[in-house]
Order: C-alpha cells, then structure tokens, then sequence
C-alpha cells in the first residue's frame, strides 16, 4: 500500500478504480463462464463475495478521487464508465471469446465527448 500512497492521488483514484473494476466485471459477467451450470444462487453468492472486494477498492478510489484529488462526482462516475469499458472489452474477447465488435470502438468514441463534457472547465 505504500507505493499507490507514494503516487498522486490523481493516480491513485485511478488505480483503485482500476483494481476494482477487474473484480466488478468479474462478479457481473465470470459466473456465465465459471459457474454455468450452477444455480443461479450459487453463482449470487459467488459474485457477491467477489463484489465485495470490488467495493473495498472502490469505496477508498472515490473518497480520495473526491475528497483529496479533487474530482467532482461526476467526474468520477465517467472516470468509472470509461474504466468499465476499458476492462471490459478485454474480458469479454479474451476471457469470454466474445467476438470483438466495432461497436466496443464506437462507445469508446461516446465516451471520449462524455470526458470531454465532464472535464471542460465550463
């Protein structure tokens, strides 16, 4: 822990959503391929306990991006989304074999005017 406190807390925030967001996709989406042919509560209880690492990064990630880094909320949610994709696609053509679609490429697109909107100073 002490080398993500060595570095900006800019990148920290950035970091944790990151770590969070690797156990997010997996709680959400790995059961389809991990426990498929479980019942679905086994596969709740799972992605439940996966969740919560999930949260233990990302509550610490919003606090210092909004109390210490300065992000305003919103700032921090598309910060999030833009993670969330970024994780995603990966996880879903490498892990999943989810062919890649050209409108992963697209959202990406819709995502860059959201930062734009999001961190204009206006």
């Amino acid at each position: 822990m002490t080398a993500l406190t060595a570095l900006p807390v800019s990148w920290q925030t950035i970091l944790l959503l990151v770590a969070s967001n690797v156990f997010m996709t997996m709680a959400w989406y790995g059961h389809l391929k991990n426990l498929a042919t479980a019942p679905w509560y086994v596969a709740a209880l799972v992605s439940w306990a996966i969740a919560l690492a999930e949260y233990l990064l990302q509550v610490p990630a919003n606090r210092i991006g909004f109390q210490q880094a300065g992000f305003s909320v919103g700032q921090l949610k598309i910060m999030q989304e833009v993670i969330t994709l970024a994780v995603f696609v990966p996880f879903a053509v490498f892990y999943l074999r989810e062919p890649f679609k050209l409108d992963y490429v697209w959202a990406a697109l819709c995502m860059v005017g959201a930062v734009y909107f999001m961190f204009r100073g206006g």
